[in-house]
């Protein structure tokens, strides 16, 4: 993309929420279907094809999305003539049951996606139904962010528009005696499926197949499919399609800790001088339930524990420090703006407070101008979106699905959009300021890419939580392993070890009286009994959190390219290395950036399988050089987290700061791994809300003393520089 472009981009990226459904009528929706017949498919937008069976649903993540396509950027994909999936293979019918559709599958065909799932990243073989839910069982489908789409590896994408709790096969085993039997694949698709694991064998992978898929209720639904030619590509174009990727503050990228829930604001003050004084790395401060003077259901008043709630943000503002308010929707009888939320509400309560109805302008306003004047005014940064998705599993605290709301939805179409809607009610707020924002959330769908929030669950499970930044870039989601207690001293090192190196890097001590580095045994931290030589310990910590401050220039150009072209900053190695049937079914490594590979260590693993995709890569720590494509069993020494770097990588590091606001977070020491010519790009801009956003390209050739700097763009922000230039690595 041009640099040109790439501003006009930036600058109408913003400003263009509460668009509705209006969006993809203003860029041609393609099929209308509305007598019920099915209408033809046709090009809704560049590379992205919609097939309309029936008579959908008027709720759909489509119809009431809230950004428009990012269509000057999907212009920029490669052009694809034709549809990647035969369009008169994808068939639908109604039901008894609703409506199903189907979708040839491949021989040696893999299947990823379907949002946050915790269980598993290889999905062919599986059945989901995709419900929302917090703390799922199995691997069933439930999930915080159940999003509808799928990706092959064959390069294209299908969006099934649906906020019902559908259900997906895929892979089912076609009838062999049947007018249609499963074709076998050629030797070179036998081939590439041997090599997977043995426990793949019972879905018969080297046999096309097909995807079905079930949404209940409906009288008919839309598909799009995103066409790639690559995986990567077919993310990118459904990033696009849904707004691109958020543009973040840069806050948003230090190190984040959420404080002890019942804190007093003398607590909180005294850790934030406790971090600074000890020289530990901090942007933001996440206060818990306990700010609230009622918070299960939420009156989003402060608390007698916070008394003079204005001069404590002014206070942690002149120190570098962003505050962040814990929350949730469900609105108690003492909040301010319960009496005008509550004929906008749905017709069952939770913990004794309204539910609001986001799909409807009139929740969205009143809730939103409450957080905009009584809270973003007075220096709040950010949310933590608390319990917005469903609970079967945990005493059923949530609405029923068979709840009402005054916009026609019903509660299962409403668990799907609410945490996503409730997103845009306090980004709006944000946009009215003119600011930027990152927060937390428990609940997403479809079309999340521009939301400026980062999932989290209460689940603790580690494998799990590295599954799940593998999985988060195949649908638009951020997510975050954050740390809490620990077992040992080991488990809290390679926890933090795994969220420093993921979208959002956070400590989270919301049951802990105080840092996890003085004492990892929960009941003794909150006794007040810190362990013999912690301050070994909270070293060891603050050298990790310094790691995170060192990468943030290059983290911040990678959600810039999110941004900008909806490529995922955190992805699993299969959306670049497609056609290496060894990184299919990989689920604990990943891609951060174009040139980075994480393999994250759990706790009792002293070695570890890490596998490097063709190429020659290098070790972060040591600078040793390895060969790729192959796997690597390799000893992993406590504190250092196996990443690895490609060859031909330019890797802008920053001198560690406090803060990113800090003069040093711009400071750069840049390491060249490989020979030849050498070239990174950095992004700067001047934080507003509509930025013109400079590229800083860095160049080095093999045999000069030191690189080159030049910068493109006009908002006049020069605050990179490079102190030291090193190669090392050839």
């Amino acid at each position: 993309m041009s640099m040109h472009n790439q501003k006009k981009v930036s600058r109408r990226r913003f400003g263009l929420i509460a668009a509705g459904a209006s969006a993809m009528a203003a860029h041609g929706s393609g099929a209308k279907g509305a007598s019920g017949q099915d209408a033809g498919p046709s090009e809704a937008l560049p590379g992205i094809w919609q097939k309309r069976f029936g008579t959908p649903e008027q709720l759909t993540p489509v119809q009431t999305r809230t950004y428009p396509p990012a269509v000057q950027a999907l212009h920029q994909l490669p052009p694809l003539q034709q549809c990647p999936v035969p369009l008169e293979q994808i068939t639908g019918r109604m039901s008894k049951r609703g409506y199903e559709a189907r979708l040839p599958l491949a021989p040696g065909e893999m299947i990823y996606g379907l949002g946050l799932q915790f269980q598993s990243v290889l999905q062919r073989g599986r059945k989901k139904t995709l419900r929302v839910n917090a703390d799922p069982v199995g691997d069933a489908g439930d999930s915080h962010a159940p999003v509808p789409f799928y990706v092959s590896n064959l390069g294209y994408g299908v969006l099934i528009d649906t906020a019902r709790y559908l259900t997906i096969y895929c892979g089912g085993k076609v009838k062999k005696d049947g007018p249609h039997p499963a074709p076998t694949g050629d030797a070179q698709t036998a081939a590439r499926v041997a090599q997977l694991p043995k426990s793949f064998e019972r879905y018969d992978m080297d046999q096309a197949s097909e995807v079905l898929i079930e949404v209940p209720e409906a009288q008919g639904v839309d598909l799009y499919i995103f066409g790639g030619p690559t995986i990567r590509e077919a993310v990118q174009r459904y990033n696009l399609f849904s707004g691109g990727g958020p543009l973040l503050p840069r806050w948003g990228l230090g190190f984040w800790y959420r404080v002890y829930g019942q804190a007093r604001q003398e607590d909180v003050l005294s850790l934030a001088d406790e971090l600074r004084t000890n020289q530990i790395p901090c942007d933001v401060l996440g206060l818990e339930p306990g700010w609230q003077s009622h918070s299960y259901s939420c009156s989003f008043t402060w608390s007698d524990k916070f008394p003079d709630p204005d001069a404590t943000l002014f206070k942690l503002k002149g120190k570098n420090f962003h505050v962040n308010l814990w929350e949730h929707a469900f609105t108690h009888p003492t909040a301010p703006f319960h009496k005008a939320l509550f004929p906008y509400s749905g017709n069952y309560e939770v913990w004794g407070g309204l539910v609001p109805d986001f799909l409807g302008k009139e929740a969205r306003t009143i809730f939103g101008d409450y957080h905009e004047k009584a809270l973003i005014a007075h220096g709040v940064s950010g949310f933590k979106l608390d319990e917005c998705d469903n609970s079967d599993f945990t005493r059923s605290w949530s609405f029923p699905e068979l709840s009402r709301f005054p916009s026609g939805a019903d509660g299962e179409q409403m668990h799907c959009f609410f945490g996503l809607r409730y997103q845009d009610t306090i980004q709006a707020a944000y946009q009215r300021r003119g600011l930027r924002t990152l927060g937390l959330v428990r609940s997403s769908h479809a079309l999340a890419a521009p939301s400026p929030y980062v999932l989290y669950s209460d689940l603790y499970d580690h494998h799990e939580f590295i599954r799940g930044v593998v999985n988060a870039g195949f649908c638009g989601l951020l997510w975050c392993p954050e740390v809490r207690d620990a077992k040992d001293p080991e488990d809290l090192i390679r926890r933090l070890q795994t969220t420093i190196f993921s979208p959002l890097a956070m400590v989270n001590a919301w049951y802990i009286r105080n840092p996890p580095w003085k004492q990892v045994d929960r009941e003794q931290n909150d006794a007040g009994h810190f362990a013999q030589g912690w301050a070994q310990l909270q070293a060891t910590c603050k050298r990790l959190i310094e790691t995170r401050m060192q990468f943030v220039p290059y983290l911040y150009s990678s959600f810039v390219r999110y941004h900008q072209e909806g490529i995922p900053p955190f992805r699993a190695l299969v959306m670049d290395y497609p056609d290496d049937p060894q990184t299919w079914a990989v689920d604990d490594q990943y891609l951060m950036g174009e040139n980075i590979l994480v393999a994250p260590v759990v706790a009792g693993q002293p070695v570890r399988d890490v596998y490097l995709p063709r190429g020659t890569w290098f070790d972060f720590w040591t600078g040793k050089k390895m060969e790729g494509g192959r796997l690597v069993n390799m000893s992993v020494p406590l504190e250092q987290i196996p990443v690895f770097i490609k060859s031909g990588t330019l890797l802008p590091l920053a001198v560690p700061s406090l803060h990113t606001a800090q003069a040093e977070s711009f400071q750069l020491n840049v390491r060249a791994y490989g020979p030849g010519t050498l070239e990174c790009s950095l992004h700067e801009d001047d934080g507003s809300l509509n930025p013109e956003i400079d590229v800083l390209t860095l160049t080095w050739a093999e045999g000069q003393g030191e690189g080159s700097v030049r910068r493109s763009g006009s908002n006049g922000q020069i605050r990179y520089s490079v102190q030291k230039w090193e190669r090392r690595f050839t």
